[in-house]
């Protein structure tokens, strides 16, 4: 249970204290008031007497429903937000025991990690897909884009803004259809203690705390810690484990005053060992890639917990942060905040990963799959380091012209990002022993040495950026929002290639070689923009219309230059180009209770590569896809203590020019169910137990095509659900079990693009986590 609630939606636990502690005081003050001014002793035996009422209100937080995003460039309430922006509450994750940022994602229909990489490869960190493309690029952490691979961990955040649609004029460059940002936890002018241990199935095991403590009430100075550990498997999966610790001081100055300043730390240490896989032998769709061989297209599907991987995978993490925050209010009423961070993400990287080709599946006995065997001839590297220097500031102010209000809202931002990358070789041999394709065996001994060669990219985007909103308030009824940004960018990219013979060096040894250098620059300026208007039927309702566009640079979110024709990396190349249509309506229903969302939208990515069909050797920057769909929603109380959070989506996507994506031939984007639909509800009974549960849909995933045999071209449909329990011990102690997929439901929960692997999805499982508050 929340312990901690967010000054932006409720009154803290210091200030309820104080309503009260006010009222006892007032009351005698009323009855004293109400004696001065009674009447004579003989008039009060004519006339009853009355004593004056005194009333002390305070507004009950909404645990999942929000009333505001956190950006400043939103001035308005949610319901008045002419986007489709949905916003994760920190109690409805921490009802769900989801612990990573994929996990609290699925509050809201069609996102998640289905996308596993390209071939032998899998992909690292928070891989995540919106509405038909890759959101990985185009997450944030209070505003500020946060570069790295890492599986971002939910421990030290408030919330998690979800917008979707271009996000160009409000973020810069970014994903065509949409971009996520995390609200981290901030000191509180209250002394407040939690912490929660949890166990469950995989061997999990993880502990945080949150500790928050006014160090001097005058100055507004207080202090806040968040802490993490976890050390645990996966149920899903065998050898797979997930274990980070991390921690996250924070200093606050000034809550009580106009001027306030915050300082957050950060620092994260992951290591795990990552999950390549599971062959797709036997899943719906597979047939035999030898066509000699037919007998594999009816073999048995292998055990997905198995592990095909080696003693070599590892992946070791460190990220660290530093943000310094200023607000300032002005006594018209306008607002200043200046935000500076410092970010660097490292990572290193190997995976024993495999593709399940003709040449590397071997079927020595065709009749006893025990003796099938599976070569596994890749080792797939990545060393790789982000640094982002960040500096954003905005400034709100509100301003009246004639019967018009507008709220404007202006910034500067100056952004440098880099990365690099550095290769890795295997200098004993590339080929690991073959391994069971029924039976692995991850502890079989692997005789192989690997190094960096020397050869390496070196990315780094310079930014500059000015932007500026105007809402305006034409009585009460329309709000009309136009906003406009120009980035003016310029990348670097550096690449150092080794050509010629290498010697075979020791362990961790640079091998002997001839390294070649190139350098290539791009820069230029994007203009984006937005325009809403909205009308507002009843004060808690609007129906509206947007249009919004978003530009993504070559290289702009890979940090990589190419000279090749087929890549969209060229510098010679346009920016990727997008353009979003939606109109909705929004309803605050139940006395602001109860959000309800509808929205149509169509999205149109412009500008990307195609080859000409009538010659490989050229390359047209003339392909066009399209996104275009209905999503829905429902947040919040719908009766006293029963809450409600549910979403659902239908899509239809296409490539309206050039290639089509899809391996089956379907003109469809890969990697986007078509339908999704995401709920969670709870309901507290009068005696304290809090009972819930949840669904999800997800409809089947096409793949894309890069040329495989035999491989599944789709992952099928699922239904999964859930259930919880929490009940208070005592004041200070409560215990939650939760309970994951139910039916215990085999599904796929991303597959990688030739199809020769996939993710399963989470078993039935269950944890159990004791919260203790103070």
């Amino acid at each position: 249970m929340a312990m901690i609630k967010s000054r932006k939606h409720a009154q803290t636990r210091f200030n309820q204290h104080m309503s009260a502690a006010l009222a006892a005081m007032l009351l005698p003050v009323a009855a004293h008031a109400a004696e001065a001014a009674a009447p004579s002793d003989t008039d009060a035996q004519a006339k009853p007497q009355t004593m004056q009422e005194v009333q002390v209100n305070a507004a009950r937080e909404n645990d999942y429903k929000a009333e505001r995003a956190s950006s400043a460039k939103y001035t308005e309430k949610l319901v008045d937000t002419a986007q489709t922006l949905t916003v994760i509450k920190k109690e409805l994750i921490e009802q769900q025991g989801a612990t990573t940022l994929t996990e609290a994602l699925r509050n809201t229909p069609g996102v998640g990690a289905f996308f596993l990489g390209e071939n032998g490869s899998t992909n690292t960190g928070d891989a995540i897909y919106m509405r038909g493309f890759d959101a990985s690029g185009s997450i944030y952490v209070d505003g500020v884009r946060d570069v790295g691979s890492i599986a971002r961990d939910t421990f030290n955040i408030e919330q998690i803004d979800v917008l979707k649609g271009p996000a160009g004029t409000d973020n810069g460059r970014s994903s065509p259809t949409g971009s996520i940002n995390l609200v981290t936890k901030q000191p509180l002018l209250e002394n407040a203690y939690q912490a929660s241990v949890t166990g469950g199935s995989g061997k999990q095991k993880r502990g945080t705390a949150d500790i928050n403590t006014v160090i001097d009430a005058d100055s507004g100075t207080a202090f806040r810690l968040n802490v993490l550990d976890q050390d645990s498997g996966n149920p899903a999966r065998d050898v797979v484990k997930n274990k980070r610790w991390a921690i996250a001081p924070s200093l606050a100055y000034g809550l009580n005053s106009p001027t306030r300043v915050y300082l957050d730390l950060l620092h994260v240490k992951q290591n795990n060992i990552p999950d390549g896989g599971v062959l797709t032998i036997g899943l719906p769709g597979y047939t035999s890639p030898d066509a000699t061989r037919p007998f594999l297209t009816n073999a048995r599907p292998v055990d997905p917990k198995n592990f095909y991987g080696s003693s070599l995978d590892h992946d070791d993490v460190k990220a660290d942060m530093v943000t310094l925050k200023i607000e300032h209010d002005f006594a018209n009423g306008a607002k200043l905040v200046n935000t500076a961070r410092y970010g660097k993400t490292t990572e290193n990287y190997l995976l024993t990963s495999f593709m399940a080709t003709t040449a590397n599946v071997v079927t020595p006995n065709p009749a006893d799959p025990s003796t099938w065997t599976m070569k596994r001839t890749n080792l797939t590297f990545k060393d790789q380091v982000n640094e982002i220097i960040a500096n954003q500031t905005t400034l709100t102010a509100d301003v009246t012209t004639g019967a018009v209000k507008h709220t404007l809202v202006g910034g500067l931002e100056f952004t440098n990002e880099k990365q690099t990358n550095y290769t890795w070789a295997a200098t004993g041999g590339t080929a690991l022993p073959p391994t069971s394709i029924y039976n692995p065996n991850p502890d079989a001994a692997v005789n192989v040495t690997y190094a960096r060669n020397g050869a390496r990219g070196n990315g780094s985007t310079n930014t500059e950026s000015v932007y500026l909103f105007d809402t305006a308030k034409i009585g009460a009824d329309w709000i009309i929002n136009a906003g406009v940004r120009v980035d003016h960018y310029n990348t670097t990219y550096n690449g150092i290639t080794l050509q010629g013979a290498v010697t075979a060096p020791a362990p961790q040894v640079i091998p002997v070689g001839t390294l070649l250098g190139t350098s290539i620059d791009a820069g230029d300026t994007l203009l984006n923009g937005k325009l809403s208007v909205a009308y507002k039927p009843t004060a808690d309702s609007s129906v509206y219309a947007l249009v919004a566009s978003s530009k993504s640079p070559p290289g702009g979110t890979t940090f990589t230059l190419s000279s090749s024709a087929n890549s969209a990396a060229n510098p010679n190349y346009d920016p990727q180009t997008t353009t979003n249509y939606e109109v909705g309506t929004k309803w605050d229903l139940l006395q602001q209770k109860l959000s309800f969302t509808a929205a149509a939208f169509r999205t149109e990515v412009k500008n990307e590569i195609e080859v000409d069909p009538t010659n490989p050797a050229v390359y047209y920057q003339n392909g066009k896809k399209r996104v275009q769909g209905i999503e829905l929603g429902v947040t919040g109380e719908i009766l006293p203590k029963w809450l409600v959070s549910a979403g659902y989506t239908h899509q239809s996507t296409s490539v309206e020019s050039g290639k089509v994506v899809t391996a089956n031939g379907e003109n469809q984007l890969s990697y986007t169910p078509k339908q999704a639909f995401t709920l969670w509800t709870s309901y507290t009974l009068p005696f304290g137990l809090q009972i819930g549960g949840g669904a999800r849909f997800s409809d089947k995933l096409l793949r894309g095509t890069d040329g495989a045999v035999g491989t599944p071209a789709y992952a099928d449909s699922y239904w999964v659900f859930d259930a919880m329990a929490a009940y208070p011990v005592t004041k200070n102690i409560d215990l939650r079990l939760n309970v994951y997929n139910l039916g215990d439901k085999d599904y796929v929960q991303a597959i990688n693009k030739s199809g020769y692997r996939y993710t399963p999805g989470a078993p039935r499982s269950a944890s159990l986590t004791a919260n203790f508050k103070f």
